[in-house]
């Protein structure tokens, strides 16, 4: 284990070599050596596109667990050792465009590792690395703690309380940071800034991601398939322009009289448990059959009766508002990597408390008030997303009444977007070649994507390379009954150490095993365990949705 004095002399040789790029004097240099906190602060300042704008060593910090959270995992503060905390942003090309933040953490006591943390959302929020990666156990040490170092950053643009979400995508350069420019400029930064301070590269790389994180890791195995060894992608929006109008269309079609209130929420809820929970052989208010559920649930049965209302039943317009939320959206023209369409959302986890975007539907599909134009902060987030999405990002305009919108007004541009956003290129074979390694995680009771996009993009993996080359390298697992932020079932689970294992030992992931915790400070239970599904390919697969009567089973 290395030395404080060795990491001082090392952070010292950093700044010599730094010292010409960045405009130091060698004297300036010389005293840095006396202590690491002089030398942590010293690295400072820059004359290129790459600046530090500051560098702190930090102290070590105890675990910390909030009473309240937006998700899970975001009432964890790990506990997190010495370290030199990096603060510094890559100026634009473009004078109008926002600069790209990052932040990087060096460790005293390096193990030769990294871990590149993906974004949220629209991004916007600069990502610390300080945090617990996706479906990380609440009760492991934290990466950076583990001895890897740790970074990430806001995409390229900055978001403002009362600011529209998607309002930096009409700057052509930030909108292309936020689809991929931005995570590689970070990566490169990153890389030089271990070469100075430990005097090598790091041995391996790593990516992990959930959500529009997600999406940035297959992006990086996709665009950049030479740059990390291991990817976790955690509910990928990878079909990016699709899910964005799928969402939309199901938010206008709550308009009026088929938004669909709390009451009823828990009434769909509790029927699709009463028609699904026993399938698998145990009452445990766990849907662990959702495919086949998808075919089994009839939402007709909700229907009132002629005449009649209330919570106890569903309208018309209703009933049409779920079977809209299920159906597969249509492109009248093809995408990027030939796609035309996006799968509709599964069943199962409707009724999942709304916290934040933790939750169901409520959360996700409707809010707590119809949708309103512009959207409003109780709509539900698809709703934010995706008419947003269409103002700023696709047509352009923000005054756009989102219900007039046509998408064959938009094609120019939707396939530009497509282009930059959507990650279903589903040939990964200089990723594999060069030893590179993927697991992807679904949720089954996610209402923030479909899930069904990512077990359809890991099957056109498969399509491309044969199942047998895919096996090789790829791994994708379903989670039944997990929402988008994992919670509603058990959800965590170490897939830092599963891709280390698989990328630096060659053990390959077999069956896993997802725990529930519950947090109770400063301690977590765990409160159930379960097999974490993988995805069999199923040989009838062709094109399209994945077939909604497949059988479904969890590896033995």
């Amino acid at each position: 284990m290395e030395t404080m004095t060795l990491i001082r002399a090392r952070l010292c040789a950093w700044l010599v070599g730094t010292s010409a790029a960045l405009g130091a004097t060698g004297a300036f240099a010389a005293t840095l050596a006396e202590d690491a906190d002089t030398v942590c602060k010293g690295l400072a300042g820059g004359t290129d596109a790459v600046k530090i704008d500051t560098a702190t060593l930090q102290t070590p910090s105890q675990l910390a667990v909030a009473e309240r959270g937006p998700t899970p995992s975001g009432r964890i503060t790990p506990a997190n050792p010495v370290f030199c905390k990096v603060l510094g942003h890559i100026d634009p090309v473009d004078p109008k465009a926002p600069p790209v933040k990052f932040q990087v953490n060096l460790p005293v006591e390096w193990n030769g590792r990294s871990v590149q943390y993906g974004g949220g959302g629209f991004n916007g929020v600069l990502i610390t690395g300080l945090g617990l990666p996706p479906a990380y156990p609440f009760d492991k040490p934290s990466p950076l703690a583990r001895g890897f170092v740790t970074y990430g950053t806001d995409s390229g643009h900055e978001s403002r309380p009362g600011e529209p979400p998607q309002l930096f995508a009409l700057n052509d350069e930030a909108f292309e940071n936020f689809a991929h420019r931005a995570y590689k400029k970070v990566r490169d930064a990153a890389v030089t800034l271990m070469q100075r301070a430990y005097g090598k590269k790091p041995d391996k790389m790593y990516f992990m991601g959930s959500s529009e994180g997600g999406r940035e890791g297959l992006t990086m195995a996709q665009r950049y398939p030479d740059d990390f060894d291991g990817i976790f992608a955690r509910v990928p929006v990878i079909n990016w322009v699709g899910l964005q109008h799928a969402g939309t269309r199901s938010g206008i079609v709550t308009m009026g009289e088929g938004w669909i209130n709390p009451a009823q929420v828990k009434l769909v809820g509790d029927a699709v448990r009463a028609a699904c929970d026993k399938a698998d052989g145990s009452e445990d208010a766990l849907v662990q059959d959702p495919v086949g559920c998808k075919a089994a649930f009839q939402v007709e049965t909700l229907r009132c009766a002629e005449g009649k209302s209330g919570d106890q039943c569903l309208t018309d317009a209703q009933i049409k508002a779920v079977d809209t939320l299920h159906a597969t959206y249509k492109f009248p023209f093809t995408l990027a990597n030939g796609l035309d369409d996006y799968p509709g959302w599964g069943v199962s986890g409707e009724d999942t408390p709304a916290i934040g975007p933790t939750g169901g539907w409520m959360a996700w599909w409707l809010g707590a008030a119809p949708p309103a134009q512009p959207p409003a902060p109780n709509n539900g987030i698809a709703w934010i997303y995706g008419a947003g999405g269409i103002q700023y990002v696709f047509a352009r305009d923000p005054k756009l009444d989102v219900t007039t919108y046509k998408v064959e007004d938009h094609k120019a541009r939707l396939l530009e977007v497509s282009g930059l956003m959507d990650s279903t290129d589903p040939d990964l074979g200089r990723f594999r070649a060069r030893g590179g390694r993927l697991i992807m995680l679904e949720h089954m009771a996610d209402y923030a994507q479909s899930p069904y996009a990512g077990i359809r993009y890991f099957e056109s993996v498969e399509r491309k390379l044969s199942k047998s080359e895919t096996a090789e390298f790829a791994r994708l697992y379903t989670a039944p009954g997990v929402d988008h932020v994992g919670s509603g079932a058990p959800a965590n689970v170490d897939m830092l150490s599963a891709l280390v294992d698989w990328v630096e030992k060659g053990t390959a992931p077999g069956d896993l095993e997802v725990t529930e915790q519950k947090v109770e400070a400063p301690s977590f239970a765990v409160t159930r365990a379960m097999p974490l599904c993988r995805w069999p390919a199923w040989p009838h697969y062709k094109s399209g949705p994945v077939t909604e009567a497949a059988s479904f089973t969890c590896a033995p």
